[in-house]
């Protein structure tokens, strides 16, 4: 899921090492590290193949014990606070984030990294209409959509991308070898069921018409939009009672060090006080009065 800004400064920060963005003609003197971790790096691969065998392993284990009662979406209950839906007799299905969950956006992000210029949304418009042939699969979605295929489970999509740019974005769906994906029955677009950017309304969308078994994304958003609206919120909420058994049963992380909700924490939200530790062989620190 595109979120703006792209924050590139802050994955490579992550990352431990900070550079110095070069003339647009020159291009930066190396691939930012999180571009290299997550596009260029075994292990990122790993953790997706690792994502989606587990995401199929559930799904297949699901189906196993027979028709599932509840679904892998949850919905506002009267409460105020959110139930899983019911699947009844609908046609099963899993749900998906596209960019960075089910395709890898390499020809933009090494635009990206190569020009050092910051999101805007004009120019992702222009990418979503022209680099439909400039994508790749994550590594694992093939293999996994097709599994997920066999056993009668539908692959949706449910996406950030405009909806004005719904033919090119299944034209790229399609080229990454993920098959055919249809607006507003197998794809969901930024916008769709009720205007709005956040997902909520789409997944509720879904759900009315779909037994949906599992949620795949690279953003907190991609499974609810309940998770809070700070880093230390939503690092609070993933491991809470409502949403901890979820994850890796029916809800499936991939990584992204790229972009997104998963950068920009400060320092006390990354190292809280309690767990600074100060190194007594430093001699600046030795000199600090204790």
């Amino acid at each position: 899921m595109r979120i703006a800004p792209a924050l590139l400064a802050a994955a490579t920060l992550l990352a431990g090492c900070a550079t110095t963005p070069m003339a647009r003609t020159a291009g930066p003197a190396n691939v930012p590290p999180g571009m290299q971790y997550l596009y260029g790096s075994g292990e990122a691969a790993a953790l997706s193949e690792q994502a989606y065998n587990a995401l199929v392993d559930s799904v297949r284990a699901q189906l196993a014990k027979g028709r599932p009662a509840t679904a892998a979406i949850l919905l506002p209950a009267a409460n105020g606070t959110s139930a899983p839906g019911t699947c009844g007799d609908k046609p099963y299905a899993a749900v998906f984030d596209m960019d960075e969950t089910a395709v890898l956006n390499l020809g933009y992000e090494y635009n990206d990294a190569q020009t050092g210029a910051t999101y805007d949304t004009a120019r992702w418009s222009r990418w979503e209409a022209s680099g439909a042939e400039k994508v790749a699969a994550v590594p694992g979605a093939r293999r996994a959509f097709v599994a997920l295929r066999a056993m009668g489970v539908t692959p949706i999509i449910n996406t950030n991308r405009n909806a004005a740019g719904a033919v090119p974005t299944a034209r790229a769906l399609a080229f990454a070898g993920l098959g055919d994906f249809k607006h507003q029955e197998t794809l969901f677009l930024k916008g769709d069921a009720d205007g709005k950017s956040a997902k909520d309304g789409r997944r509720a969308a879904i759900a009315a018409r779909w037994c949906v078994l599992a949620l795949g994304g690279d953003q907190l958003g991609d499974f609810t939009d309940a998770l809070g609206t700070t880093p230390a919120a939503r690092r609070r909420s993933v491991s809470s009672s409502a949403y901890a058994d979820w994850w890796g049963r029916r809800w499936f992380v991939l990584p992204n060090p790229v972009y997104g909700t998963g950068l920009g924490s400060g320092w006390d939200d990354t190292f809280p006080a309690s767990t600074r530790w100060t190194d007594p062989g430093d001699a600046a620190s030795v000199a600090q009065p204790k």
